[in-house]
């Protein structure tokens, strides 16, 4: 009776354990939709609107004036909250002002400003009409490129520049066709293109490249991992994203997916058309990079990421597709062509180092904040 007794009690609390487990799993804030009234707002985050002279909408999370200002612009498929990992820590020594670029988070969906130049412009506005100030700019990915073309454009209103892990060189034409990332916007624009399918996220885990990567010695490992768990949770029209029970937020699988959430068919509020715009180059209309880089004047620091695991020490996988943003070619011709800039490379983050490694990304941050008011 007693070792009964004990058996129960063992399998109640496994099952306790599990129920717990399970739940963290399926509650996990993936997108960081619920930082702001979780934790933001307590810190003194607050979410406001900037409306352009034409119009537009720029949707911003604003936190209080504990130092100099610090845009911070996100790369693409996610939005301002994307930061949400590095937000407590730098609103101690910054007067944080990060924003949802067009196509992404509330801000505007329209496909005439997804653009670099037409981002350019209306972000120059938003720290002459907003900020009022010098602020220093610090942008991811895509988000990169348009902090690039801020401080080139606006050297009287930027007091330094961080460009984190930015896509020079590799999204132009003749290069981008042999980068992961191109191979994604071509899964984005043929997905727009096809009447077969209106779920994107069942699209995409039946045709992104990222599979390649799963599968090796002719086992089909994103089949079995990824795409036909996810598929199966797949509810038509009912906005909601997969989420597979048994998946940790830490395991990377759950938030992989959860970026395929989209505005077209309503489990999100990215537009899959600002992909389309890099997939056949319109977002790079009127933007050159050389010269972009080139007129830059402020203190400028280059974050890299190292080599994926896999490909080390190259950042190239076996059909010479680029995995990363840049090369080290990329990141050095970068750093030769912004005039007094530091390259920081090595980062072992897959792309997303602010998110992937936030306290070295603050620690980077802060020593940068140092070294433009020494």
């Amino acid at each position: 009776m007693k070792r009964l007794r004990l058996v129960m009690i063992i399998f109640m609390i496994l099952a306790a354990l599990a129920g717990a487990f399970a739940y963290r799993n399926l509650n996990y804030d993936y997108g960081n939709d619920n930082w702001l009234s979780q934790k933001g707002e307590k810190l003194g985050f607050s979410e406001k609107t900037y409306q352009t002279e034409d119009g537009y909408d720029i949707s911003y999370l604003e936190g209080p004036n504990n130092g100099p200002p610090l845009l911070m612009i996100h790369g693409q498929m996610v939005s301002k909250e994307d930061y949400a990992k590095v937000f407590p820590e730098l609103s101690k020594h910054f007067h944080i002002f990060a924003v949802d670029c067009y196509g992404h988070g509330k801000s505007s969906k329209i496909p005439e400003k997804y653009n670099a130049i037409a981002i350019r412009d209306d972000l120059i506005s938003f720290i002459s009409e907003v900020i009022k100030e010098k602020t220093i700019v610090t942008g991811h990915s895509s988000g990169a490129l348009v902090s690039a073309a801020i401080a080139a454009k606006a050297n009287d209103q930027v007091s330094g520049l961080i460009l984190e892990d930015g896509p020079f060189f590799s999204t132009e034409r003749g290069r981008a066709e042999k980068t992961f990332s191109y191979h994604e916007f071509k899964t984005i624009n043929d997905f727009l293109s096809q009447h077969l399918e209106s779920n994107y996220t069942k699209y995409y885990l039946e045709h992104t490249y990222v599979k390649t990567l799963f599968n090796k010695d002719g086992k089909d490992n994103w089949s079995f991992l990824v795409k036909d768990p996810f598929t199966k949770r797949i509810k038509a029209n009912d906005g909601k994203m997969p989420i597979v029970w048994y998946y940790p937020p830490e395991m990377g699988l759950n938030g992989l997916v959860f970026l395929t959430r989209n505005m077209q068919d309503g489990t999100g509020m990215y537009d899959l058309r600002f992909g389309k715009a890099f997939y056949d180059f319109s977002w790079f209309r009127g933007f050159d990079q050389k010269e972009t880089l080139s007129a830059i004047e402020c203190p400028t620091y280059i974050l890299h990421v190292a080599p994926p695991k896999d490909t080390a020490p190259g950042y190239y996988d076996k059909n010479d597709i680029l995995l990363s943003a840049m090369d080290e070619i990329d990141a050095a011709l970068v750093n030769s062509l912004v005039k007094g800039s530091t390259l920081i490379k090595g980062y072992n983050s897959s792309h997303d180092i602010h998110a992937d490694l936030p306290k070295e990304f603050i620690e980077t941050v802060l020593q940068f904040k140092k070294h433009i008011e020494d």
